[in-house]
């Protein structure tokens, strides 16, 4: 038995073996069983087929939620990548003094739990005339504004407290990898008398490619699971037409307020289906796999 336990051939098998059972456990079995019950009728227990897809393709509610993910998608999309992108870049620069403060500032809002930042977002983004939002724009003469009852300025509150709570962790991360990028390329750079913009073209937008691809990917995923935020927003999953629902709020309707856990495991492969294609299809597009052929 000693010997079994000693075998460099039986040892990497160990080791890979609790992550193989976390896989099993936590992601085959659960979408496996989410597969079977999405072709079910759990309150009925009645075997429906694709009876449950067939709905969710005329489901008017389930495309709203589709649309209002793949917008907050796009708008995560066009805000958190390059602004945290430039921003990283000049906490990078020699010119910035004290880095380690801004990022320690950038970085606290990720630590706020999104329970407490959604609410403080619904406050200041209140009807009445005292909120925080209405005070400003009540500075350049406009009337109060009931801002989560309108489709595009909800939307635009959610998009501010997605800027605010992920514009830290993005920086982060851009931010790691200029610093892996050789300082000697730079200093030679500028003895061939490259400006500090032309080094950003030419040197850290192409060499931080890596980076971008990742951020990119994560938000995407991000985007479309989107829903504490909403929730929180709204204080509820019941926003004024649905204007705040999303892919993961309306499975959240279906499965734990309704209780028709097979609709809502289909909702649920739809959604991990849209977002493996979207992130396929960008990973094709940054060339992430022709660079893995070569």
């Amino acid at each position: 038995m000693k010997k079994l336990f000693y075998s460099q051939k039986i040892a990497p098998y160990v080791f890979v073996l609790p992550f193989v059972l976390t896989v099993v456990f936590f992601w085959v079995f659960p979408i496996g069983n989410g597969i079977l019950l999405s072709f079910q009728d759990v309150l009925k227990d009645e075997w429906v087929g694709l009876g449950n897809y067939k709905r969710l393709l005329s489901d008017k509610i389930f495309l709203k939620a589709v649309y209002n993910s793949a917008k907050y998608m796009v708008g995560t999309l066009i805000l958190l990548i390059p602004f945290p992108m430039l921003f990283a870049t000049l906490l990078n620069s020699k010119l910035m003094k004290k880095p380690g403060l801004f990022k320690s500032i950038y970085f606290i809002p990720a630590l706020t739990s999104v329970v407490v930042a959604g609410t403080i977002f619904r406050l200041m983004f209140g009807e009445m005339e005292t909120s925080l939002a209405n005070q400003v724009i009540g500075i350049f003469g406009f009337g109060p504004i009931k801002w989560l009852k309108g489709e595009w300025t909800g939307y635009f509150a959610l998009l501010l407290l997605a800027c605010w709570r992920w514009t830290g962790v993005n920086i982060l991360y851009f931010l790691a990898g200029l610093q892996s990028i050789s300082t000697d390329i730079y200093e030679a750079a500028s003895i061939d008398g490259a400006s500090k913009w032309q080094q950003f073209i030419k040197i850290s937008f192409p060499l931080l490619r890596p980076t971008t691809v990742y951020v990119l990917t994560i938000s995407i995923y991000a985007g479309l699971s989107m829903f504490t935020e909403s929730y929180m927003l709204w204080k509820g999953n019941n926003s004024p037409q649905n204007i705040g629902l999303t892919i993961v709020g309306y499975l959240y309707r279906q499965g734990i307020e309704k209780r028709a856990m097979g609709y809502a495991c289909a909702v649920g492969l739809v959604l991990l289906v849209i977002v493996m294609i979207v992130n396929l299809i960008q990973l094709k597009a940054t060339g992430t796999f022709d660079k893995e052929e070569r």
